[in-house]
């Protein structure tokens, strides 16, 4: 199992997400989002495994800009030029994926 964290510093579920796989002893690997951003391929992969309107945060300042963008494509770009435009956390388990704390798809994982 190669599980991916991505978040926010200051975020309360991405710290509920990882005392969640701490307290498993399940090794994880911890990304500020802030800091270090997502490649386009794992924000791909993340997006194809929960879809992009789950990607999104609502209560961005920028979020509904991004509705009225036409293309896809468009929206990922935004999201890889800003970050903290993605709700987090989001965990990544290879090509399976989940936004925000949900720690019974987590379960089926191990």
């Amino acid at each position: 199992m190669n599980i991916q964290i991505f978040g926010k510093s200051k975020c309360f579920d991405t710290k509920k997400a990882e005392r969640y796989f701490k307290e498993r002893r399940i090794k994880f690997q911890a990304v500020d989002l802030k800091k270090y951003g997502m490649s386009k391929g794992e924000l791909t992969s993340v997006k194809n495994a929960v879809g992009l309107a789950n990607l999104i945060d609502p209560k961005h300042p920028d979020a509904p800009l991004l509705q009225y963008l036409a293309y896809d494509a468009d929206k990922l770009e935004k999201l890889l030029d800003d970050p903290t435009l993605l709700r987090t956390p989001i965990v990544r388990n290879g090509k399976q994926a989940t936004v925000g704390y949900c720690p019974e798809v987590w379960e089926t994982w191990t």
